[in-house]
């Protein structure tokens, strides 16, 4: 396989046809080297339009969802970010390269020990990676500028905008299978947020994410 051209498609065929077109982002996708975190036995599927097999029945999205959730953070460099769900590593990668430092919280320890693994052997060395269940939010007292569930949630829980600093953005895919919507929230003040809905889209769920309560707006 030519890993080069087959980059270049994955980018021109598939990530920018579906409304990508931030060049800072189609840049990124050829600088981060996403064959560096698909397990071994799939490498041949790196650059595939379909979700990506990990352990404990996880996956990682397929890249044009991955490149459209990273363009609708819109992050900056002084952006302090929190992930919901690492996976391989491969998400927190590419923000990484764009904001000032990046938490990522996942369930699993081997996915987790092996995702930092991998993060620091590439480079990517403002990225913390936590074990532990990301379900209700990370536990400490801090505000982030961009928040990302890499899981879907049924309705999303109020904790999560509590965590947003004024001006911050949070993405997040809300509903149940077949129909979830990928929403961004923007918190405007210290009690007025604004959501949109910006495309349809299904993956799977965050783990131990039940049903609470969401904010009305």
């Amino acid at each position: 396989m030519n890993i080069e051209q087959a980059r270049f498609n994955m980018v021109e065929q598939q990530i920018r046809p579906w409304d990508v077109l931030d060049f800072t982002v189609l840049d990124l996708l050829y600088e981060v080297k996403r064959e560096d975190f698909v397990p071994s036995q799939y490498q041949s599927m790196a650059f595939m339009d379909t979700e990506i097999p990990l352990a404990h029945g996880e996956s990682m999205l397929s890249p044009k969802l991955e490149a459209r959730l990273l363009q609708s953070l819109a992050l900056k460099e002084n952006h302090k970010v929190l992930e919901i769900g690492t996976g391989s590593g491969y998400m927190a990668a590419l923000m990484s390269r764009l904001a000032h430092s990046v938490t990522t919280l996942e369930i699993h320890h081997d996915l987790a020990q092996q995702a930092q693994a991998r993060l620091t052997r590439h480079g990517h060395h403002n990225v913390s990676v936590v074990i532990g269940d990301g379900a209700q939010g990370y536990g400490e007292a801090l505000s982030w500028d961009a928040i990302l569930l890499s899981g879907s949630v049924p309705q999303l829980p109020q904790v999560f905008l509590d965590s947003l600093a004024v001006g911050g953005v949070l993405i997040a895919v809300v509903g149940f299978a077949p129909t979830m919507f990928v929403t961004r929230y923007k918190r405007l003040s210290e009690k007025d947020y604004h959501s949109e809905v910006l495309f349809e889209t299904v993956i799977p769920a965050l783990h131990h994410i039940g049903k609470a309560s969401r904010f009305e707006f």
